[in-house]
C-alpha cells in the first residue's frame, strides 16, 4: 500500500468538483483524459465527494482508477450527503450535473449510506481519507452549529470507530469556512486528524486561517488539505471567486498580484501553490480542473524556482502576512 508520503511527493492531488460539471458541462471525454493526464504526470492523490454533480464526479473516477492496483494510490471522499433515485431540478454549482436529487444529511445511517454509495461509484472496496462535508455557514446558515450537533452525534462518531478499526486512515471536516474545524480540533472524544479547508489558506485569502485555524492544526498535529488554492480561478484571470462571481475589488487585488508576478517572472499559479504548501501543516494541495493538460502545469509550477524578493516585495506591500511560512529556496 502505497504510503502518504509516497502519494504526495510533489504535495499535489487532484480535486474532482470541476469533473462533476461544475460551472460547465463537461464532455465525458474530456473528464476521463484530465483524470488520466494527472494520473500519468504521478499524481496519486484524488479527492472527490457526491456532491459533485450527484455522484457524477465519483463515477468517472472510478472508471479512470478501477483501471490501477488500488494500492497505488490514495482516494478521500465526503459523507453529508447522499444521492438518491429521485429527480430534481438542478441549479447554482453544478447545475449541469445528474439529475439525481441529493439527501444533505450527517446522521449516522446517513454516513455509512454514503459511504456504501461512493465505494460502488468509485469501483472500490475501501477508501484512505473522509471528511465531513460543508457543515459549515456557507451553507446552512444560522442552522450550521445544528448540523455539527448532528454530525457530531452521527458521523464523526462512525467515521472515528472506523479510523481505530483501521478501516480508513484518516478523517476530518471539508468545508469552506474555518470555524468548524476549529471546533472540531477541539473536540475530545471524536477528534479529526486531517481536515481540507477549501479557499481558506491561499495567496490570496489567509489572515484569520493563519492566525487560528492553522496555528490550532499545528499545536494539535492535524493535517490540513488545501482545496481551491486559486480561490475558484480568480487568481488564475477566471470570473470566480470563492464559488461566487469575482467582485471587482478582487479583481483590483489579483492584478495587483500579477503585476508583481511579472516583474519577478512568478507566475500566479506557482506562487499560490507554493504559498499554501509552505506551511507546515498543510500535507497536500488538490487544485482541481477540466483541461488535461493542467496537471502537468501545476506539477511545474510547484517546483518553479521563485526567487526571495518576490516574497519580500508580497510582504512589504501587505498581500502576505508577515506571519505566514514562506517557500525557502
Amino acid at each position: 500500500m502505497k504510503s502518504i508520503d509516497q502519494a504526495l511527493q510533489h504535495k499535489v492531488g487532484l480535486g474532482t468538483a470541476p469533473l462533476g460539471n461544475m460551472f460547465r458541462d463537461v464532455p465525458e471525454e474530456e473528464a476521463r483524459e484530465t483524470i488520466q493526464n494527472a494520473w500519468d504526470q504521478g499524481v496519486r492523490y484524488f479527492d472527490t465527494a457526491p456532491f459533485y454533480g450527484a455522484g457524477l464526479a465519483e463515477l468517472r473516477l472510478g472508471e479512470v482508477l478501477s483501471n490501477y492496483d488500488r494500492d497505488d494510490y490514495l482516494l478521500s471522499t465526503k459523507v453529508g450527503r447522499y444521492v438518491t433515485d429521485e429527480t430534481e431540478e438542478k441549479e447554482g454549482l453544478f447545475e449541469d450535473a445528474r439529475n439525481n436529487k441529493v439527501i444533505t444529511d450527517y446522521t449516522e445511517d446517513a454516513t455509512k449510506r454514503s459511504i456504501e454509495q461512493s465505494l460502488e461509484r468509485l469501483k472500490t472496496d475501501r477508501l484512505d481519507f473522509v471528511f465531513v462535508h460543508d457543515v459549515s455557514p456557507d451553507f446552512h446558515g444560522d442552522q450550521w452549529i445544528d448540523k455539527f450537533a448532528e454530525a457530531k452525534n452521527g458521523a464523526f462518531r462512525v467515521l472515528t470507530q472506523l479510523r481505530e478499526e483501521g478501516v480508513i486512515r484518516s478523517w476530518g471536516l471539508g468545508v469552506n469556512t474555518i470555524e468548524p474545524i476549529e471546533l472540531a480540533m477541539d473536540l475530545e472524544e471524536t477528534q479529526p486528524d486531517m481536515c481540507l479547508s477549501a479557499t481558506q489558506y491561499t495567496l490570496l485569502q489567509h489572515e484569520r486561517a493563519l492566525q487560528r485555524m492553522m496555528k490550532k492544526a499545528e499545536e494539535k498535529n492535524i493535517d490540513i488539505v488545501v482545496g481551491s488554492p486559486y480561490n475558484s480561478g480568480v487568481l488564475l484571470g477566471g470570473e470566480h471567486y470563492n464559488y461566487e462571481k469575482a467582485p471587482q475589488k478582487i479583481i483590483d487585488h489579483v492584478n495587483q498580484l500579477k503585476e508583481i508576478g511579472q516583474h519577478y517572472d512568478v507566475p500566479l499559479k506557482a506562487a499560490a501553490l507554493q504559498f499554501s504548501t509552505a506551511h507546515p501543516a498543510v500535507r497536500a494541495i488538490i487544485p482541481g480542473s477540466t483541461r488535461p493538460d493542467r496537471i502537468k502545469e501545476d506539477i511545474e509550477m510547484i517546483q518553479r524556482d521563485i526567487p526571495n524578493e518576490f516574497w519580500e516585495t508580497l510582504v512589504d506591500k501587505g498581500f502576505i502576512s508577515p506571519d505566514a511560512p514562506l517557500p525557502k529556496k
